[in-house]
């Protein structure tokens, strides 16, 4: 199975081989799965869009439920801790969240290889502390939204209804976030 290759990010604190690494995947019959269990139980909960049925590990160690994003629009940023371009524009979406929290909920997923003890770092040398960052190196919220490289969005609107996915600029985010609500 030939792997979706990772794009852009690049710089001297990559680690060696990082650019290129192929995205996470598992195959399955020919294809990668998607999705993480909706809840511990497998329950998914009543009235929760598919998009937003998955539950993942914070950075910090908690859990997080993607249904508690339900009913309000939500911006997924995914990083990657060695990744300069995802470091580069860590400030701006750390404004961006600050500027549209009453509108929309933002997260951070962070993965490719990035390290628990990296992770950490990279959130607190950044300042994107201020909203939920999920730890996800087994890329299962990656393979959800289908995501293949670092530095991505995917922009949910109040019904949990994919409208966007891809990378934009800080500047493109905000804008299109701001106009989710």
């Amino acid at each position: 199975m030939t792997a979706a290759v990772l794009a852009g990010c690049g710089g001297a604190d990559d680690p060696a081989g990082a650019p290129g690494t192929p995205a996470p995947t598992t195959a399955t019959g020919g294809a990668a799965t998607t999705g993480a269990p909706a809840s511990p139980t497998g329950a998914a909960p009543a009235g929760v869009p598919e998009t937003l049925r998955f539950t993942a590990r914070t950075v910090d160690g908690q859990t997080f439920e993607g249904a508690s994003l339900a009913g309000k629009p939500a911006a997924l940023w995914f990083w990657a801790a060695w990744c300069t371009r995802c470091r580069a524009a860590a400030d701006d979406v750390a404004a961006i969240q600050r500027d549209t929290a009453a509108e929309a909920n933002l997260v951070g997923v962070a993965g490719l290889g990035s390290g628990e003890g990296a992770m950490k770092r990279f959130i607190a040398d950044t300042g994107i502390g201020d909203f939920p960052n999920l730890a996800d190196d087994k890329g299962e919220v990656w393979r959800k939204f289908d995501v293949t490289t670092q530095e991505y969005w995917v922009l949910l609107d109040s019904t949990g209804k994919v409208v966007h996915s891809g990378p934009l600029s800080t500047t493109e985010a905000r804008q299109r976030i701001n106009g989710l609500s």
